[in-house]
Protein backbone atom coordinates (compact mmCIF):
# COMPACT_ATOMS: atom_id res chain seq x y z
CA UNK A 1 0.00 0.00 0.00
CA UNK A 2 1.30 3.30 -0.97
CA UNK A 3 2.38 5.92 2.05
CA UNK A 4 1.59 8.95 0.33
CA UNK A 5 -0.67 10.62 2.51
CA UNK A 6 -0.96 13.60 5.17
CA UNK A 7 -1.91 12.56 8.65
CA UNK A 8 -3.47 14.95 10.69
CA UNK A 9 -3.79 14.56 14.62
CA UNK A 10 -6.39 16.28 17.10
CA UNK A 11 -5.18 16.02 20.74
CA UNK A 12 -6.50 18.67 22.37
CA UNK A 13 -9.87 20.86 22.46
CA UNK A 14 -12.81 19.66 20.42
CA UNK A 15 -14.25 20.89 17.23
CA UNK A 16 -17.98 21.17 15.87
CA UNK A 17 -20.94 18.75 17.48
CA UNK A 18 -21.97 17.56 20.69
CA UNK A 19 -19.89 15.69 23.16
CA UNK A 20 -21.45 13.69 26.01
CA UNK A 21 -19.51 13.42 29.15
CA UNK A 22 -21.25 9.94 31.03
CA UNK A 23 -25.04 11.55 30.86
CA UNK A 24 -23.83 15.10 30.43
CA UNK A 25 -24.42 17.09 27.04
CA UNK A 26 -21.89 19.84 26.67
CA UNK A 27 -21.89 22.06 23.13
CA UNK A 28 -18.24 21.81 21.75
CA UNK A 29 -17.44 25.01 19.89
CA UNK A 30 -15.65 25.20 16.29
CA UNK A 31 -15.80 27.56 13.33
CA UNK A 32 -16.61 26.29 10.13
CA UNK A 33 -19.36 23.29 10.39
CA UNK A 34 -21.24 25.38 13.62
CA UNK A 35 -24.97 24.96 13.28
CA UNK A 36 -24.90 22.01 10.92
CA UNK A 37 -27.90 19.73 11.62
CA UNK A 38 -27.28 16.25 13.43
CA UNK A 39 -27.55 13.04 11.93
CA UNK A 40 -30.52 11.41 13.40
CA UNK A 41 -29.57 8.26 13.13
CA UNK A 42 -28.39 5.67 16.04
CA UNK A 43 -25.79 3.69 17.43
CA UNK A 44 -25.32 0.32 19.24
CA UNK A 45 -22.73 -0.22 22.19
CA UNK A 46 -21.95 -3.58 23.30
CA UNK A 47 -20.16 -5.22 26.38
CA UNK A 48 -17.72 -7.73 26.61
CA UNK A 49 -20.33 -9.75 28.33
CA UNK A 50 -22.32 -9.51 25.24
CA UNK A 51 -25.06 -6.81 26.10
CA UNK A 52 -26.41 -4.34 23.95
CA UNK A 53 -27.31 -0.88 24.49
CA UNK A 54 -29.38 0.85 21.73
CA UNK A 55 -29.90 4.76 21.20
CA UNK A 56 -31.57 7.03 19.29
CA UNK A 57 -32.69 4.89 15.80
CA UNK A 58 -30.86 2.21 16.49
CA UNK A 59 -33.37 -0.71 17.09
CA UNK A 60 -32.60 -3.71 19.75
CA UNK A 61 -32.62 -6.83 18.13
CA UNK A 62 -30.81 -8.95 21.08
CA UNK A 63 -27.73 -9.85 22.34
CA UNK A 64 -25.75 -12.36 24.69
CA UNK A 65 -26.65 -10.71 27.74
CA UNK A 66 -26.71 -12.91 30.50
CA UNK A 67 -26.04 -15.87 28.09
CA UNK A 68 -22.87 -18.24 28.46
CA UNK A 69 -20.22 -17.07 25.64
CA UNK A 70 -17.14 -19.33 26.08
CA UNK A 71 -14.65 -16.08 25.36
CA UNK A 72 -15.36 -11.74 25.55
CA UNK A 73 -17.00 -10.61 23.24
CA UNK A 74 -14.54 -7.62 21.80
CA UNK A 75 -16.74 -6.36 18.71
CA UNK A 76 -19.98 -5.94 16.17
CA UNK A 77 -20.36 -4.78 12.99
CA UNK A 78 -24.04 -3.87 11.90
CA UNK A 79 -25.89 -4.68 8.56
CA UNK A 80 -26.00 -1.96 5.99
CA UNK A 81 -30.00 -1.29 6.36
CA UNK A 82 -29.10 -1.17 10.10
CA UNK A 83 -31.75 -4.02 11.00
CA UNK A 84 -29.20 -6.71 11.81
CA UNK A 85 -25.95 -7.05 13.58
CA UNK A 86 -22.55 -9.25 14.30
CA UNK A 87 -21.11 -9.71 17.58
CA UNK A 88 -17.77 -11.58 17.32
CA UNK A 89 -15.82 -13.06 20.80
CA UNK A 90 -12.07 -13.16 21.09
CA UNK A 91 -12.47 -17.30 20.56
CA UNK A 92 -13.49 -16.56 16.95
CA UNK A 93 -17.66 -16.99 18.05
CA UNK A 94 -19.85 -14.84 15.81
CA UNK A 95 -23.52 -14.60 16.93
CA UNK A 96 -26.16 -13.16 14.68
CA UNK A 97 -29.08 -10.40 15.43
CA UNK A 98 -31.76 -9.68 13.44
CA UNK A 99 -31.49 -9.66 9.65
CA UNK A 100 -27.59 -10.51 9.94
CA UNK A 101 -26.79 -14.01 8.70
CA UNK A 102 -24.50 -16.11 10.02
CA UNK A 103 -22.26 -17.49 7.76
CA UNK A 104 -19.69 -19.14 10.17
CA UNK A 105 -16.96 -18.79 12.83
CA UNK A 106 -13.35 -19.54 13.73
CA UNK A 107 -14.90 -20.66 17.45
CA UNK A 108 -13.28 -24.37 16.48
CA UNK A 109 -10.09 -23.30 15.33
CA UNK A 110 -6.95 -22.83 16.83
CA UNK A 111 -6.10 -19.64 17.46
CA UNK A 112 -2.48 -18.09 17.36
CA UNK A 113 -4.02 -14.62 18.94
CA UNK A 114 -6.96 -13.60 19.74
CA UNK A 115 -9.78 -12.38 17.12
CA UNK A 116 -10.09 -8.61 18.08
CA UNK A 117 -12.68 -8.05 15.59
CA UNK A 118 -15.18 -7.94 12.54
CA UNK A 119 -16.34 -6.14 9.43
CA UNK A 120 -19.21 -6.61 7.53
CA UNK A 121 -18.56 -6.73 3.36
CA UNK A 122 -20.27 -4.16 2.01
CA UNK A 123 -22.94 -5.89 0.40
CA UNK A 124 -23.70 -7.34 3.65
CA UNK A 125 -23.48 -11.01 2.33
CA UNK A 126 -19.87 -11.59 4.33
CA UNK A 127 -17.99 -10.68 7.22
CA UNK A 128 -14.09 -10.77 7.80
CA UNK A 129 -12.11 -11.74 11.55
CA UNK A 130 -9.06 -10.08 12.56
CA UNK A 131 -6.50 -11.30 15.27
CA UNK A 132 -4.28 -9.72 17.33
CA UNK A 133 -1.93 -10.64 15.04
CA UNK A 134 -3.35 -10.07 11.55
CA UNK A 135 -4.77 -13.09 11.10
CA UNK A 136 -7.80 -12.52 8.46
CA UNK A 137 -10.71 -15.08 8.49
CA UNK A 138 -12.75 -14.66 5.92
CA UNK A 139 -16.67 -15.64 5.51
CA UNK A 140 -19.65 -15.63 3.39
CA UNK A 141 -18.71 -13.74 -0.12
CA UNK A 142 -15.79 -12.15 1.95
CA UNK A 143 -12.52 -12.23 -0.16
CA UNK A 144 -9.09 -13.67 1.45
CA UNK A 145 -6.62 -11.09 -0.11
CA UNK A 146 -3.77 -11.39 2.47
CA UNK A 147 -2.84 -11.15 5.95
CA UNK A 148 0.17 -10.09 8.32
CA UNK A 149 1.34 -13.42 9.38
CA UNK A 150 0.93 -14.68 5.76
CA UNK A 151 2.96 -11.75 4.87
CA UNK A 152 5.81 -12.67 7.95
CA UNK A 153 5.80 -16.35 8.00
CA UNK A 154 9.56 -16.29 10.02
CA UNK A 155 7.75 -14.14 12.72
CA UNK A 156 4.94 -17.18 13.49
CA UNK A 157 4.52 -17.06 17.13
CA UNK A 158 6.36 -13.83 17.86
CA UNK A 159 3.39 -11.44 16.56
CA UNK A 160 3.98 -8.24 14.89
CA UNK A 161 5.36 -5.51 16.82
CA UNK A 162 2.05 -3.81 17.54
CA UNK A 163 -1.11 -5.80 17.77
CA UNK A 164 -3.65 -5.28 14.95
CA UNK A 165 -7.20 -3.90 16.68
CA UNK A 166 -8.96 -4.31 13.93
CA UNK A 167 -10.15 -4.45 9.81
CA UNK A 168 -11.66 -1.84 7.07
CA UNK A 169 -12.78 -2.63 4.03
CA UNK A 170 -12.26 -1.07 0.47
CA UNK A 171 -15.86 0.12 -0.74
CA UNK A 172 -15.94 -2.54 -3.08
CA UNK A 173 -15.10 -5.00 -0.74
CA UNK A 174 -12.45 -6.35 -3.05
CA UNK A 175 -9.94 -5.29 -0.69
CA UNK A 176 -9.13 -4.48 2.94
CA UNK A 177 -6.19 -2.96 5.37
CA UNK A 178 -5.13 -3.79 8.87
CA UNK A 179 -4.84 -1.43 11.26
CA UNK A 180 -2.79 -2.22 14.67
CA UNK A 181 -2.10 -0.20 17.51
CA UNK A 182 0.34 2.24 15.59
CA UNK A 183 -1.98 3.42 13.59
CA UNK A 184 -3.73 2.23 9.55
CA UNK A 185 -0.38 2.37 7.19
CA UNK A 186 1.02 0.06 5.12
CA UNK A 187 -0.79 -3.07 6.15
CA UNK A 188 -3.36 -3.09 2.79
CA UNK A 189 -4.54 -6.18 0.26
CA UNK A 190 -6.29 -6.19 -2.49
CA UNK A 191 -7.53 -3.09 -4.63
CA UNK A 192 -7.15 -0.97 -1.00
CA UNK A 193 -6.30 2.43 -1.73
CA UNK A 194 -3.77 4.53 -0.30
CA UNK A 195 -5.77 5.88 2.92
CA UNK A 196 -3.31 5.69 5.65
CA UNK A 197 -3.18 6.96 9.19
CA UNK A 198 0.00 6.90 11.64
CA UNK A 199 -0.48 7.53 15.23
CA UNK A 200 1.62 10.72 16.25
CA UNK A 201 2.97 11.29 19.43
CA UNK A 202 5.03 8.58 22.06
CA UNK A 203 4.84 5.08 21.49
CA UNK A 204 2.87 4.76 24.98
CA UNK A 205 0.09 3.21 25.93
CA UNK A 206 -1.91 6.72 25.95
CA UNK A 207 -1.93 6.73 22.21
CA UNK A 208 -2.25 3.47 21.17
CA UNK A 209 -4.59 2.96 18.25
CA UNK A 210 -7.80 1.37 19.27
CA UNK A 211 -10.47 1.74 16.61
CA UNK A 212 -10.45 2.42 12.62
CA UNK A 213 -12.84 3.73 10.26
CA UNK A 214 -12.83 4.55 6.43
CA UNK A 215 -14.96 6.57 4.39
CA UNK A 216 -17.69 5.19 2.18
CA UNK A 217 -15.52 6.87 -0.89
CA UNK A 218 -11.89 4.99 0.48
CA UNK A 219 -10.37 8.68 0.53
CA UNK A 220 -10.41 9.12 3.79
CA UNK A 221 -9.90 7.53 6.99
CA UNK A 222 -9.67 7.79 10.99
CA UNK A 223 -8.35 6.33 13.96
CA UNK A 224 -9.21 6.78 17.46
CA UNK A 225 -6.64 6.14 20.22
CA UNK A 226 -7.69 4.75 23.94
CA UNK A 227 -6.67 8.75 25.36
CA UNK A 228 -9.55 10.20 22.83
CA UNK A 229 -7.22 11.46 20.30
CA UNK A 230 -8.41 11.31 16.65
CA UNK A 231 -5.89 11.09 13.89
CA UNK A 232 -7.08 11.96 10.07
CA UNK A 233 -5.62 10.35 6.52
CA UNK A 234 -6.37 11.11 3.05
CA UNK A 235 -9.34 13.49 2.69
CA UNK A 236 -10.46 13.00 6.44
CA UNK A 237 -12.09 16.17 8.28
CA UNK A 238 -11.10 15.82 11.76
CA UNK A 239 -14.17 17.10 13.95
CA UNK A 240 -12.93 16.77 17.25
CA UNK A 241 -11.32 14.27 20.17
CA UNK A 242 -11.29 13.89 23.57
CA UNK A 243 -7.63 14.11 23.68
CA UNK A 244 -6.52 16.05 26.81
CA UNK A 245 -9.90 15.86 28.34
CA UNK A 246 -11.07 14.08 31.37
CA UNK A 247 -12.04 10.53 30.66
CA UNK A 248 -13.15 8.00 33.36
CA UNK A 249 -12.22 5.51 30.93
CA UNK A 250 -10.17 4.75 28.57
CA UNK A 251 -12.18 5.07 23.80
CA UNK A 252 -12.68 1.49 22.86
CA UNK A 253 -14.34 2.30 19.44
CA UNK A 254 -15.36 4.84 16.83
CA UNK A 255 -18.12 4.81 14.49
CA UNK A 256 -19.10 7.21 11.37
CA UNK A 257 -21.75 8.90 10.61
CA UNK A 258 -23.57 7.95 7.23
CA UNK A 259 -22.08 10.94 5.14
CA UNK A 260 -18.86 10.24 6.82
CA UNK A 261 -19.04 13.98 8.38
CA UNK A 262 -18.92 13.08 12.01
CA UNK A 263 -18.13 10.22 14.38
CA UNK A 264 -19.01 8.93 17.35
CA UNK A 265 -16.56 7.86 20.18
CA UNK A 266 -17.30 5.27 22.66
CA UNK A 267 -15.66 4.60 26.48
CA UNK A 268 -15.22 0.99 28.07
CA UNK A 269 -17.40 2.59 31.05
CA UNK A 270 -20.44 3.76 28.36
CA UNK A 271 -19.98 6.96 27.83
CA UNK A 272 -20.27 8.26 24.10
CA UNK A 273 -18.66 11.24 22.92
CA UNK A 274 -20.69 13.02 19.28
CA UNK A 275 -18.21 14.85 16.82
CA UNK A 276 -19.14 16.94 13.20
CA UNK A 277 -22.81 16.17 12.50
CA UNK A 278 -23.12 13.17 14.91
CA UNK A 279 -25.82 13.23 17.41
CA UNK A 280 -25.67 12.58 20.94
CA UNK A 281 -28.24 10.17 21.53
CA UNK A 282 -27.42 8.38 24.92
CA UNK A 283 -25.24 6.75 26.30
CA UNK A 284 -24.09 4.11 29.57
CA UNK A 285 -22.10 6.92 30.96
CA UNK A 286 -24.04 6.89 34.23
CA UNK A 287 -25.35 3.22 34.42
CA UNK A 288 -23.12 0.59 36.45
CA UNK A 289 -22.26 -2.09 34.34
CA UNK A 290 -22.01 -6.02 34.29
CA UNK A 291 -18.92 -5.68 32.11
CA UNK A 292 -17.18 -2.71 29.99
CA UNK A 293 -18.13 -1.49 26.95
CA UNK A 294 -15.85 -2.59 23.98
CA UNK A 295 -17.13 -1.12 21.31
CA UNK A 296 -20.11 0.70 18.78
CA UNK A 297 -21.71 0.56 16.00
CA UNK A 298 -23.99 2.88 13.98
CA UNK A 299 -26.96 2.66 11.61
CA UNK A 300 -26.02 3.38 8.31
CA UNK A 301 -29.45 6.12 7.81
Amino acid sequence: MSSSWSGRCLRSGVAAGLLALGGLLMPAVSAGTAGAAPVTTGYWEVAADGGIFAFGGAPYLGSMGGMHVNAPIVGMAATGDGKGYWLVASDGGVFAFGDATFYGSAATMTLHRPIVGITATPDNRGYWLVGADGGVFSYGDAGYFGSWPADNPQSEGNGPPWPFIGLVSSPDGKGYALANGNGLSGHGYGDYGTCAVSIEGSLSAEYTGVSAAVGSSGTDCWVASSDGGVTAGGTAGLYGSMSGRPLRAPIVGMALTPNDAGYWLAAADGGVFAFGDAAYLGSMGDTPLNMPVVGVAATSA
